[in-house]
């Protein structure tokens, strides 16, 4: 079965197309109360670890080699991925991150990760 990765800024306003509005940061996003963000789930364990982030934030230069490492960190924890995929299936999901950037974020990379095994 085939599932359709939605990506969305938490910070940008809740639609109600959004379905299941799954957070996918290991941190609560920054000035934001959990009333405005309507969180359905927050999934902190699906989120690049603590290492991986401040090494990624530590030099631009660095984003080359996130994708593999954060790859290799989702492969070693499939029962999340797998929790992930769950919700996913049961309908309209949106998975929300809070990077300024629209173009580099975990949030791109874990869509590309689950596009390639679902």
């Amino acid at each position: 079965m085939k599932i359709q990765v939605n990506l969305k800024r938490v910070y940008d306003p809740p639609d109600s197309n959004d379905g299941l509005r799954i957070l996918v940061d290991r941190l609560w996003p920054r000035g934001l109360t959990r009333e405005k963000a309507r969180v359905d789930i927050w999934m902190k364990a699906i989120a690049p670890s603590n290492e991986l982030r401040r090494w990624v934030h530590q030099d631009a230069q660095n984003w080359s080699g996130f994708e593999a490492r954060y790859y290799a960190e989702l492969d070693s924890h499939p029962h999340v991925v797998n929790e992930l995929i769950g919700y996913m299936k049961q309908g309209d999901a949106v998975l929300l991150y809070a990077a300024k950037s629209q173009t580099q974020n975990h949030a791109l990379v874990l869509k590309a990760y689950l596009e390639s095994r679902v």
